[in-house]
This record gives structure tokens, C-alpha cells and sequence, in this order.
């Protein structure tokens, strides 16, 4: 909905998206175990589009286009639980995966902390600007759900490294 730098980044990210899940499906098959895939994804989808359908911008945009944007907001917020209820299955961290998710986690942070922070700078008149009802609170809860999400990650992480140093 935005014709500015975000539009490319988001695009980037979905052709890198689209690279890794051809790479999951197709070249890296074999290591796939669908015995630990156990998280069933109507858990994360159907509360998203719910809540999509409830809570969505209130822009002059056509309404189909601000439920998807809500729809992406609320999934991208527990997009990670199926990756992390697979390496909590396999007990299997690999380190590739662990410094991603940790990465990921660290963003979500500081992503949430930018948020948190430019609505206390302009003393909430951002969440104004992004509209009214539940929409401009829903963002910011989206942010800090995922935050909390990857923290509990981010804390082992952390602590399996300060171990291994000790």
C-alpha cells in the first residue's frame, strides 16, 4: 500500500521467501522430518483472518486489500511458532537455524522498540495516523507478541552460549 522503500524491501523479502521455500520443497527434501512437523498451521491461520476481519485498517483503501494487510500483520506475529514447536520436536538446533531465529528475534526487538517509541515520542499521534478502533493497538500488540515469542528463543540462545563459554 506504500510506494516508497518499503514496497522493494517487502518485495525482496518475499522473492528470498519464495527462494526458501523452493530450496525446503525441492533441493532439501530428503532432510525434511515429517514425523516432528506436527504443528498444525489452522492454529496460527484462522485466529489471523478472525482477527483480520474484526480488527483491519481503517485507510480509504479498498476493503479487501486492508484485510489482507491485517491478515499479514496478525500472521507475521506467530509466523515463527511452527519453526519453533519443530526444533523443540527434533531437539536438533542447527546452528544456521538458531543464529537466524536468534537474528530474527533481535529484529522483532528493536522493530517493537521503534514502535514503542515513536508512539511515546509523538506522544500517540502515530496511532492516530494509522487510523481508529482497534486497528492502531492491534500493530503494536502484533509487535510485542512476536517480541515475546522470540524472546524466550533469544533467552536460551543467549544462555547456551554464555555457558559454552564458562
Amino acid at each position: 500500500m506504500e510506494y516508497d522503500i518499503h514496497t522493494i524491501l517487502d518485495s525482496a523479502t518475499l522473492v528470498a521467501t519464495l527462494f526458501v521455500i523452493y530450496m525446503i520443497r525441492f533441493r532439501l527434501r530428503s532432510t525434511y522430518m515429517l514425523d516432528k512437523d506436527n504443528f498444525a498451521l489452522y492454529y496460527v491461520v484462522v485466529p489471523c483472518c478472525v482477527l483480520a476481519f474484526i480488527a483491519h485498517p481503517s485507510t480509504s483503501h479498498v476493503m479487501i486489500n486492508r484485510i489482507c494487510w491485517a491478515f499479514c500483520v496478525y500472521l507475521e506475529a506467530v509466523s515463527v511458532l511452527p519453526q519453533l514447536r519443530l526444533m523443540q520436536n527434533t531437539k536438533i538446533v542447527e546452528p544456521f537455524t538458531a543464529h537466524y531465529v536468534f537474528a530474527l528475534g533481535v529484529a522483532r526487538f528493536l522493530s517493537c522498540a521503534h514502535w514503542v517509541l515513536q508512539v511515546l515520542d509523538t506522544r500517540g499521534r502515530l496511532l492516530t495516523a494509522l487510523g481508529y478502533g482497534f486497528w492502531p493497538s492491534m500493530v503494536l500488540l502484533s509487535e510485542i507478541v512476536q517480541t515475546f515469542i522470540l524472546a524466550d528463543f533469544c533467552y536460551y540462545y543467549v544462555k547456551r552460549f554464555l555457558l559454552a563459554d564458562n
